[in-house]
């Protein structure tokens, strides 16, 4: 007598993320808070954003961030450098930021050439203009759980799973990737809100099997599609921070499609991480503003 077939489990209603929706509604909060300051006689904000070099992508991404300081009020400064600026002129150039007192946001867009060390230009970049939160004292502030300004990626992780009210406090978490933009920095808020993290990496043992334990998956290597639908767990919250181009198109770390039906909740490629972390640029540049303005 052969055994009984057993049902098989329901498929999943999978909510993409509209991140440049969330994204529009959190700006014109802060084109408000933009408008109201300078009614009140105070001048607007001012983000200012050094590139080196001409990387296609790198101009994209900072012609995308003055647009976006434009719609809400917000002033934007461009400095773009030759791709052979030497290190002491690029850290030069950021020791005139930091005393200009009409900046209150500094980024210098990554990644930077190869002669140039990323650790440096973090550390020469002032704690109190630090749009990026990159500099060590801002890391060090986050994991002690005090940071006033936070790296872009992670926030904009982080508002978007209090946007869709998923359950963190006791969720189990896991991070796939560490490194000081993404992996570490959303481990730490996720920990604060009371869930329980595994962070893991490239040399990480039995991936599949952690990742199918996890609540929420963030996925932050840069891996195409490296995250198979099996790999997830049934009604889990799914950030795909990753983005990647194969065949002319843009790809996330976790297979999209296979996804479908088994996530409650996913971010896409397109219009999802990417405009919250622009977003999250003008909320710290704010912020800073504020702080340093006592507005």
């Amino acid at each position: 007598m052969s055994e009984p077939t057993q049902p098989a489990s329901a498929a999943i209603e999978t909510v993409v993320v509209d991140g440049l929706g969330l994204a529009k509604s959190i700006r014109a909060e802060l084109a408000r808070e933009v408008a109201a300051l300078v009614e009140a006689g105070r001048r607007a904000p001012c983000l200012a954003v050094v590139l080196v070099g001409d990387d296609p992508a790198s101009r994209s991404y900072i012609k995308g961030k003055q647009r976006a300081c434009a719609r809400i009020g917000m002033e934007s400064v461009e400095h773009l450098l030759p791709e052979d600026t030497p290190e002491p002129a690029l850290l030069e150039l950021v020791a005139k930021l930091n005393a200009d007192d009409g900046v209150d946001g500094i980024l210098v867009q990554l990644p930077l050439p190869a002669h140039i060390s990323p650790a440096a230009v973090a550390e020469a970049v002032d704690p109190a203009k630090d749009a990026d939160a990159l500099h060590p004292s801002t890391s060090g502030k986050l994991l002690a759980g005090t940071a006033d300004l936070i790296s872009c990626t992670p926030l904009g992780v982080m508002a978007i799973l209090d946007h869709h009210q998923v359950p963190l406090e006791g969720a189990q978490a896991v991070v796939i990737g560490r490194s000081n933009i993404v992996g570490k920095p959303v481990s730490l808020l996720l920990q604060q809100r009371n869930a329980t993290v595994t962070m893991c990496h490239s040399r990480t043992r039995n991936l599949p099997e952690i990742c199918r334990q996890a609540d929420v998956l963030v996925a932050a290597v840069g891996r195409p599609r490296m995250v198979k639908g099996d790999w997830i767990k049934p009604g889990a919250a799914v950030m795909d921070v990753g983005v990647s181009e194969v065949d002319g198109k843009l790809v996330g770390d976790v297979d999209f499609e296979a996804a479908q039906g088994v996530a409650s909740l996913i971010t896409p490629s397109r219009r999802g991480i990417g405009p919250m972390t622009i977003t999250m640029l003008l909320r710290n540049t704010l912020h800073a503003y504020r702080a340093r303005t006592n507005a």
